[in-house]
């Protein structure tokens, strides 16, 4: 089946809480639900949007966590991907942006259907974890990433 083509620009975020851990997200392309991965928080910039302001929006709608714009920093890594998700084939360049967020409470209330649909859980992962688990996840270089953004101690790099 041919996949339809999409160039997408994005911004993810990286929740970290005060041990030091990163927010994922655990779903599955819904035309291959018997594989799921985990992932960060993002999505695609809207028109005149930056990262810093994609990456609060992303992270207030996929995991009803709120953060200021100004609380972000980075990026700690950007990059081009290619992938296929629900019929496309995506080429994603994606910037990775941090924010410090404590003990937040996570809520999947302000999800699109589609997320909601494809998005079965959601876990804090600490570097170790990252390095050891079989678990399938995105970045596969995500530990390395949050290694750099933990190295600035509470308030990054």
């Amino acid at each position: 089946m041919t996949k339809i083509p999409l160039r997408r620009f994005t911004a993810r975020a990286l929740p970290i809480d005060d041990q030091d851990r990163v927010l994922l997200l655990h779903g599955f392309d819904p035309e291959r639900p018997e594989s799921p991965f985990w992932f960060t928080i993002g999505g695609g910039l809207e028109d005149g949007e930056t990262a810093a302001e994609a990456a609060a929006r992303e992270l207030f709608e996929e995991a009803g966590i709120r953060a200021g714009v100004e609380d972000f920093s980075g990026p700690y890594r950007t990059s081009t991907i290619e992938f296929c998700w629900a019929g496309y084939a995506i080429t994603q360049d994606q910037v990775f942006l941090a924010v410090r967020v404590g003990d937040a409470v996570v809520s999947f209330e302000h999800m699109e259907q589609i997320e909601k649909d494809t998005t079965i859980a959601y876990r804090w992962w600490s570097v170790e974890e990252l390095e050891s688990t079989e678990e399938v996840f995105f970045p596969e270089d995500l530990a390395a990433i949050l290694r750099k953004v933990t190295a600035g101690g509470a308030g990054f790099a």
